[in-house]
């Protein structure tokens, strides 16, 4: 039944909300069937004569309720149970963080569950105080991991922290006082920004190009400014998902060594990202940061991160820096994690979200094919350029209610004025039908912002 159209009331709800309440309501009275496929949305819009964001959040409301059922290339179908389901139970999860993707295959999961159901004999151990930087056999594992990842590792300059965040801020409360300055890209991870203004560091911006930060404005800011360091996410970077090619990383190690500047490489992606190039540390021996964070890989839940400290001299300081912020990593996340490597959870995993990564792209640059993307196979988002006159404020109200993670450019710009930009996050809980729903809903609010602008 695609003629279907609803009767809408007049009691000042929400119309979205109204339509969910007529599927409903034409449900229990017979006029729509279990397994009629309800109108397209775009067509169901220019009948009622609303917009195509409307319709969709109303049929995401009845999805919700267990109303109907949305298929990727099918359409929206009446459940064979007209009766609610219960509310769902609220996640504390915020959608614009750039989360990985989450499995859904059983034997993944279930090989997940395993790990933790093996650590049960080694609980009471494990609710210990421990090393702040990680046990000698959980860095012997980490060495294990990034050998696999292609990366030659000393054991002796590596640390754990818990999660990337704590390590950057670590690193940066042991090197630098407040008002001294840091450099970074011109749209940069927020955590740095957050981090910088925490520490009382003036944050600056590096111009860039479709290759990275420019190294005669890298050059020129350092001797302008004289930096403490230079912060850097050059691998599916955040927001852009660019990846810095080998060139410009030999090129910006050089001005590096040149001006015996430190480098903090933020290294988020390292683990999902296929074919990047060698890190930038690995050409600045005794002056480079590497951090390692596991959350794009294994979960944000578990907060870790490989460090690599420039030299061994430098551990002690670092481990209290650490010592003084969070006490130490947790190490029941360093057992589970430490499993994972070893079972091939970690490595399923790996494979799952390279995967998923490449299809959830390849759906966004199907389904908006005429708007300004940036985009990379692996990557976990999207960055949009919106089209010329059109306010990204405006964009970002009428996305209101959507399951899919928007951020806008300001909270990336170290820049006096932001670009007409967003990033859109692709992975996290959100099903590929319901980001499916989301993007169209995306496309329209552009496209309608453009024509009416």
């Amino acid at each position: 039944m695609t003629h279907w159209t609803p009767s809408l009331s007049d009691s000042g709800t929400p119309i979205y909300i109204d339509i969910a309440e007529a599927i409903h309501a034409d449900i229990t009275a017979g006029t729509l069937r279990p397994g009629d496929r309800l109108p397209p949305q775009r067509t169901l819009a220019q009948a009622l004569g609303l917009d195509f964001s409307t319709i969709s959040r109303a049929y995401t409301e009845a999805t919700r309720r267990g109303y109907t059922e949305s298929f990727v290339g099918r359409g929206t179908f009446v459940t064979a149970s007209s009766q609610p389901r219960a509310a769902p139970r609220l996640v504390e999860e915020d959608p614009r963080m750039n989360m990985p993707p989450e499995p859904t295959d059983p034997a993944l999961l279930a090989q997940m569950q395993a790990g933790f159901i093996a650590l049960a004999p080694q609980l009471p151990s494990l609710m210990r105080y421990q090393s702040t930087t990680g046990l000698a056999a959980d860095r012997e594992t980490g060495v294990m991991w990034l050998e696999q990842n292609g990366l030659t590792q000393d054991p002796a300059r590596l640390a754990i922290a818990p999660g990337s965040h704590a390590a950057i801020h670590a690193i940066l409360s042991q090197m630098a006082d407040p008002g001294l300055t840091v450099l970074c890209e011109d749209l940069t991870y927020p955590g740095i920004r957050a981090i910088a203004a925490q520490l009382g560091l003036r944050l600056i911006g590096v111009p860039s190009d479709g290759d990275g930060i420019q190294t005669k404005a890298l050059s020129d800011l350092i001797i302008a400014h004289r930096p403490v360091a230079l912060y850097l996410n050059p691998t599916l970077q955040n927001p852009t998902t660019r990846t810095m090619p080998a060139k410009r990383r030999r090129e910006v190690a050089a001005v590096l060594q040149m001006h015996d500047l430190p480098l903090i490489e933020d290294d988020a992606y390292l683990f999902t990202a296929q074919d990047a190039p060698a890190p930038i540390s690995s050409l600045l021996p005794g002056l480079a940061w590497h951090v390692m964070g596991l959350s794009k890989l294994l979960g944000a839940g578990l907060r870790l991160a490989y460090v690599s400290v420039p030299t061994r001299g430098q551990m002690a300081s670092f481990a209290q820096a650490l010592r003084a912020q969070n006490v130490m990593s947790s190490p029941l996340s360093l057992a589970l994690a430490g499993r994972w490597f070893q079972d091939g959870t970690a490595t399923a995993l790996q494979s799952f979200l390279r995967n998923e990564a490449r299809a959830r792209q390849n759906m966004a640059t199907q389904l908006l094919p005429d708007l300004t993307l940036t985009s990379a196979p692996e990557a976990y988002n999207i960055w949009l350029t919106l089209p010329q006159d059109t306010s990204r404020a405006d964009i970002l109200s009428r996305l209101r209610g959507l399951q899919i993670g928007v951020m806008p450019s300001d909270a990336f710009c170290t820049l006096d004025t932001a670009p007409e930009a967003l990033r859109i996050c692709l992975g996290g809980p959100i099903s590929r039908d319901q980001l499916e729903s989301d993007l169209l809903v995306l496309l329209d609010a552009v496209e309608r912002q453009d024509w009416l602008g």
